[in-house]
Formats: C-alpha cells, sequence, structure tokens
C-alpha cells in the first residue's frame, strides 16, 4: 500500500476528533464510519475517529488533534508521509471513570472559580470523547479558560482506551495552568547525565523533602531548607543536573542567570530581583517550584567597603531569602564555578543550607558519561570506553560531549569519500584528542602541549627509563597491586645530570606513556614585578594540576625557579617564598571546596564483558588521584633540603652521561632516519666520543649530514663515515671529568 500524505486539519472538523481517509483505505484497514483510529507519528500518536473524505481521494490523511500524546502539545510535524502500518485500529468500550488534571488559562481562574463549576464544564466538554490513558484532550475550541484535560487513569483499568459518556465518573485530580504545565513537560525531556548519581540522589533528596513533605518537616519542629548551592567547575553539568532533578520532582522551574537582573539605572537591578522572586512565588502557588540563580558569583560579588551597585543588589537578595516563609513552597537552587567570589553572608544555613560539590569527573565517573554519550552514536563495538576514559584525563562532561561531536564528524567526513554507513571507530575518538583538550587546561599557564616522544627514541639509560616507569608508569598499570601493598604514588621525582643528557625528553617520554595530563613551566611563567603575584602564580599552577589529575607537573631548571635559603643571600627573596609555597602545595595540606572529586561506585551493566573490573577502577583512582612533580636540574647542590626529603621528592634520579654501549645505541637512534653510507662504522664513532652527551652526538650526525650536503653541492644521497670523522674533529665534548665528578655524590 502506498503511504499517506498527511495534510492539515479541514476547519470544518476542527475540535470533531475525526480522521479524514479515502474509503479504499478505510476498507482495507476494516473500520467504519466512527470508528476510533490510534495514529502513531514521530514523536507521539493520537487518538481519532475515521471518517471518509469528501472528495474520496486516496493516498491523503487529514486529522483533527483531540486526543494526543503530551509529546505532540506543541504541534504535529508537517509535511509527513505516513505508513499504512501506523494506523492501527482500536476496541473503545464505554468507560465507568476516568481521573484527569484539567489545564487552564490563568491563575486567576484557577483560584477564583468554584471546583464544582470547573466540574460540571469539563464534564459537558468530554462528552462523547474518545480518550486515551496518558494522552491530552483538546479544549480549547470551547473557548473557555480550560484550554486541556491531562487522561491520568480510566477504568476499567484493563483498557487503554475508551469513551466517555454521560455515565462516566470523572474525578478532578488537580488544577493547573498551561504555563505550569508546559514547563513540566520542558523538563521531562531533558538529557541524561552520566556519571552525577550520586549528586542527582542528594539534590533529589533535598528538593522532595520541602517541596512534597512541607507538613512532615513542620511535625517535627524543623524549618525547610530553603537554599542549595551547586558548585563545580564550569562544564560538569550543573545546569543540567537541576533540569533533570527537577524533571524527575515534578516541579517548575524558575531560571534567572546573573547579568540578566542587573539594569543600568539605580534600583533597576533591586526591582527586577523582586520580580524573580514574585514569579516564582506564582509558580508556587499552583504545585512545587524550584527558583534556579545560575552564575550567582556574577550576581552575588563580595561586597566591598564602598557603596556599589552589587552591594545593594547583594543586599536585597539577602532580604528576600530571610523573608521566606513557609507559606512560600519554592526552593532556591544557585550554581557557581567561583565560589569564593561569593558573599560569605550568602554561605550560611538559613540562607544556601547546603553545598553540592560537583567536582572534575573520576575515571568511572567518565565512563559512565561516554557510555551515555555513545548511546546515540553507530559506535563500533572495538570502541574501548575504558581506554577512553583513562586517556581523558581532566575532561568534564562538556569536553567528552565536545570529543564524541569531534569523533562523529571525522566519521562523516570519511563517510563522504567513501561509501557504506561509517561506524565511529577508535581511530576516530583518537582523531577527536588531537583537536579537543581539556577546557581546565585552555587557559593555563605554562605549557600543555607536548610533542609525543617515545622511549624508543632515547638510546640508552635503560636503569634510568626502568625507574621512571616504576615512579609513573606502574600506579597507572597495576594500581590493584599498590592497593593491595599500601603503596601509593611518589610525589615527585628530581631527576639530576650533566646538560645535554636527555634529562627533558626522558620526562616528555614518561608523560606520553603515561596518558597523564602534562604542564610545564618555567621562570618567566611564574615571575613578576609585583609582590605575591609569583607565590599565587604558582599556587594557580597546582590548583590547575589538581584539576586534572593525575598529572604530571615538570620544573625544569628547578634550581633557577626555587634555589636553597641556605644559600640566599636574602632571606625575603622571591624564590624563598616560592619554595615556601612549593613545599606546602606538594605536602597537600586540604583542599579548596571546587577541587573535589566524585568517588561514587557506578555498576556496569550486565553482559558487559570489561577488562578493568570496577575494583580496579576505583584503585587507579585512589593511587593517581594527586599530582606528581617532576623537576630537573643539573645543579643539585643548589636545592633547598626541605625539597630534597622523602615525601616531597621521594625518587632522586640520576642521569649519567651515556657511556660506549649507550653511546652506539644514541647513534644508532640519531641516524635511523638517515641514509648513512655501508662504510659507516657507528662502534668507532661510539669508542671515539668519550665524554660526549647525548645532546652532543644528536649534534654530531647532524653536522655530518650538513657536511655531505656540502661535498656533494645540495646532491648527496648519503651520508660516508669520512663526514662524521670530519664533523667529529670540528668538535669537543660538552663535558668534563671534573664536572661528571661533581654528580658522583648523590644530593641526598
Amino acid at each position: 500500500m502506498e503511504p499517506l500524505r498527511l495534510l492539515s486539519v479541514d476547519p470544518s472538523d476542527r475540535g470533531s476528533q475525526r480522521c479524514r481517509l479515502g474509503p479504499g483505505m478505510m476498507s482495507a484497514l476494516g473500520v467504519h464510519l466512527g470508528s476510533p483510529l490510534l495514529v502513531s507519528v514521530p514523536g507521539g500518536s493520537c487518538l481519532c475517529t475515521a471518517w471518509p473524505r469528501a472528495d474520496l481521494a486516496e493516498g491523503f490523511l487529514q486529522m483533527d488533534l483531540k486526543c494526543f500524546s503530551p509529546s505532540l502539545l506543541s504541534q504535529l510535524p508537517s509535511h509527513l508521509s505516513l505508513d499504512p502500518a501506523q494506523l492501527t485500529p482500536v476496541i473503545c468500550s464505554k468507560l465507568k471513570g476516568v481521573r484527569i488534571t484539567v489545564i487552564v488559562q490563568s491563575v486567576n481562574f484557577r483560584k477564583r472559580t468554584p471546583h464544582r463549576l470547573v466540574h460540571e464544564l469539563v464534564k459537558d466538554m468530554l462528552k462523547g470523547v474518545y480518550v486515551h490513558d496518558g494522552f491530552v484532550i483538546n479544549l480549547e475550541d470551547f473557548d473557555t479558560e480550560i484550554k486541556y484535560v491531562v487522561i491520568e487513569s480510566i477504568s476499567p483499568e484493563s483498557d487503554s482506551a475508551g469513551f466517555i459518556t454521560s455515565k462516566t465518573a470523572v474525578e478532578i485530580a488537580g488544577i493547573q495552568t498551561l504555563r505550569h504545565y508546559r514547563s513540566q513537560l520542558q523538563d521531562r525531556h531533558t538529557v541524561q547525565l552520566g556519571g552525577l548519581e550520586e549528586v542527582s540522589a542528594s539534590l533529589r533528596e533535598m528538593l522532595k523533602l520541602p517541596l512534597l513533605y512541607p507538613s512532615t518537616l513542620s511535625s517535627l519542629g524543623v524549618s525547610c531548607p530553603r537554599g542549595v548551592l551547586l558548585v563545580g567547575p564550569p562544564g560538569v553539568g550543573k545546569t543540567l543536573l537541576v533540569r533533570q532533578v527537577v524533571g524527575e520532582v515534578g516541579a517548575s522551574l524558575v531560571v534567572v542567570r546573573g547579568p540578566e537582573v542587573v539594569g543600568a539605572r539605580p534600583g533597576e537591578s533591586e526591582e527586577a530581583l523582586r520580580a524573580v522572586f514574585e514569579r516564582a512565588r506564582s509558580a508556587a502557588d499552583e504545585g512545587p517550584c524550584v527558583l534556579f540563580l545560575d552564575e550567582l558569583d556574577s550576581l552575588c560579588p563580595r561586597r566591598t567597603s564602598s557603596s556599589a551597585p552589587e552591594n545593594r543588589l547583594v543586599a536585597q537578595l539577602l532580604t528576600l531569602m530571610d523573608g521566606m516563609n513557609q507559606s512560600d513552597r519554592f526552593l532556591i537552587v544557585g550554581a557557581t564555578n567561583r565560589p569564593d567570589s561569593l558573599d560569605p553572608a550568602l554561605r550560611r544555613p538559613g540562607r544556601f543550607d547546603r553545598e553540592v560539590i560537583i567536582g572534575a569527573p573520576t575515571l568511572q565517573q567518565r565512563k559512565a558519561i561516554l557510555s551515555v554519550l555513545c548511546e546515540r552514536m553507530p559506535v563500533c563495538p572495538s570502541v574501548n570506553l575504558t581506554e577512553l576514559a583513562q586517556t581523558t584525563t581532566g575532561y568534564v562532561g562538556a569536553d567528552l560531549s565536545a570529543l564524541c561531536r569531534e569523533a562523529a564528524m571525522h566519521a562523516i567526513r570519511e563517510d563522504s569519500k567513501c561509501s557504506g554507513e561509517q561506524l565511529v571507530s577508535m581511530k576516530h575518538f583518537h582523531e577527536a584528542l588531537k583537536s579537543v583538550r581539556p577546557s581546565c587546561l585552555r587557559s593555563s599557564m605554562g605549557r600543555t602541549e607536548l610533542s609525543p616522544v617515545t622511549w624508543e627514541q632515547i638510546g640508552g639509560l635503560d636503569d634510568v627509563k626502568f625507574k621512571l616507569r616504576q615512579s609513573i608508569e606502574w600506579p597507572m598499570a597495576h594500581p590493584e597491586a599498590f592497593v593491595r601493598l599500601g603503596l601509593c604514588r611518589p610525589r615527585g621525582v628530581l631527576l639530576y645530570g650533566p646538560p645535554g643528557c636527555a634529562k627533558t625528553t626522558l620526562v616528555k617520554a614518561a608523560a606520553t606513556s603515561s596518558n597523564c595530563a602534562f604542564l610545564s613551566v618555567s621562570g618567566a611563567d611564574l615571575y613578576s614585578p609585583y609582590v605575591g603575584d609569583s607565590e599565587k602564580a604558582l599556587a594557580q599552577l597546582f590548583h590547575q594540576a589538581r584539576a586534572c589529575a593525575p598529572s604530571i607537573l615538570f620544573l625544569d631548571e628547578i634550581d633557577s625557579l626555587i634555589g636553597s635559603r641556605s644559600h640566599s643571600q636574602t632571606p625575603n627573596s622571591v624564590q624563598t617564598h616560592l619554595l615556601s609555597v612549593l613545599l606546602n602545595e606538594m605536602d597537600g595540606i586540604g583542599l579548596k571546596t571546587h577541587e573535589r572529586r566524585g568517588t561514587e561506585k557506578i555498576l556496569q551493566a550486565e553482559g558487559v564483558e570489561e577488562s578493568h573490573t570496577p575494583e580496579q577502577l576505583d584503585c587507579q583512582e585512589v593511587c593517581n588521584k594527586d599530582v606528581m612533580v617532576v623537576a630537573a636540574t643539573n645543579r643539585p647542590d643548589c636545592l633547598d633540603s626541605a625539597l630534597l626529603r622523602p615525601g616531597r621528592l621521594d625518587h632522586i634520579i640520576y642521569v649519567p652521561p651515556p657511556d660506549q654501549e649507550a653511546r652506539l645505541v644514541v647513534l644508532k637512534v640519531c641516524t635511523k632516519c638517515m641514509p648513512v653510507g655501508a662504510d659507516v662504522r657507528l662502534e668507532d664513532l661510539a669508542a671515539k666520543t668519550e665524554l660526549f652527551s647525548g645532546a652532543d652526538l644528536e649534534n654530531l650526525c647532524k653536522e655530518a649530514a650538513l657536511l655531505a650536503l656540502l661535498d656533494g653541492n645540495m646532491e648527496a644521497s648519503d651520508i660516508k663515515h669520512t663526514h662524521f670523522l670530519r664533523s667529529l674533529s670540528k668538535m669537543s665534548s660538552s663535558l668534563t671529568e671534573q664536572q661528571i665528578n661533581k654528580y658522583e655524590t648523590p644530593p641526598r
């Protein structure tokens, strides 16, 4: 059978519940004149009665939206083609009773109209209407204040649809305004959140008690909580969480963002804030209501001694919150990512009674968020969400959403080049990771990007590589073993040795292999001409590193940044102050409110095989929740002894100059991409380059290549052994025996 084209309803059929079809289609469906028919359309369904078209034309459908699912309340999708299978005949018996919710236009009508009169009007309007359980009945054609009726339940309960007669008992469960009902529908269709189950349950409990059970609290002699403050970094889902929980509780939501209230004229801001509270009170008259103040820090900053307009606005909010009484059935929820900028008077019981912390997502939370985001995406079965969760350290919900969107865009671009359905695979996520970085690092000081370096690119130093892997990689790869033996990740690692021996390159390789967030800082990033700015910058750097833990904070040339108090000529120098801040931050004495992280456990779906159990992921989160400081220096004698003790820089690793065997490996690595001649004997070169550092050997290979280009007039195809020997004759080692002997005594 051919599809039916949906046309707009005929004006003469408005309010009649008729569905106009061709007679041939009615015969094919087995329905007669006036038979109830359930029409399924994208987004919902409509219950109507079958009637033939006046022109008897086939292939068209016109229906009056008299009884429809709530999702179609806004409007019916236009320009649709329906399959005849979407039209289903329904058996509708006469109903004994029906329980409804009446939707009216204004609050005044709801308050002033007697309940008995509303009951008589609605019963008369519903007579002769086919209804479906959970559907909405449109009564706008009667031109009264009563606009809709929601069918809550029908009797007998065994039926899903039925016919209302004059003998059907009508029970009114409640009366709502249209605005309140629309807001409830909007909050009901919110996006599912992943990884916030514990916070959501806590917030749901706080909303349910005062909004749905106020008499219970009153009987205990306890006042209802008035406010909840949500604190967390940008992008963790504070606003979405409020919308989801409000929809679950069944309350209406009044949203106000801080800048929307602020006015230009004196007193305008306070007037707008009073109007917001009055709007919330009006909405609370119809049912539970939540007043959501988003970006609260811009609305109520910390008050100063001057008579700034913000001071009056803060005072007005405090007065309005203190003026709330038990009859005001609405709760205030504030959200901010800068809790320290709020006025302290707001953050006391009686105003914002409880603060709910939504920290940066943990490993298991990131996995839950990714699973929710990938539900509607055509994801390849080979996509490993656990691996993605481990790779996305420091990513919040908004970052993970952008990551999935970017991965889907890569799949679409690939799909445009080839035919067939394109699935989103791991390679698309890996490409997306290159362009989507964690938002907590986008405005951070120092350098957060590093060119990937593998261990194989570093010649020799096998003992140093093993110690670094033991310090950085082992806690990530084997967290359950560390927890079982009561071990924790080291707080810091110091690499010391002569210049040019790959200390910085080793740190890059360790950061690349460990999937940790990487931050690197130099003296230019920290030092400032203003008193206290350098110390503040270092504390801010640790705050950013903690926000994306597990992370590596690399302090190169730490001797020039910090120095030693015993060697300092001025006891109150900037270096001394920076050392004090560094020692306190490495000891980890306390956290700020917005630096906390979630710790709830999320169960995996049944039947899903995972290589990492929840216990392993929990152990990994416990072992790797701190910042690891990795420092490098070629002057360990200049460092303060308090910094070198265990508990701060736990592992002190000497990076020696390469011996003959190591020099051979370094030369092989440096010449791997070079077209060396068959006569080149790297063993001889390794024997002749005593006291050469790794940087010297790399420079030797570069100089030999330049000599080959010079001799071949830019046409050289390979590098001869003579080029290496000529290059060696022009160079001398950057290290001396005296320098190396200085490093034989460990600094601790």
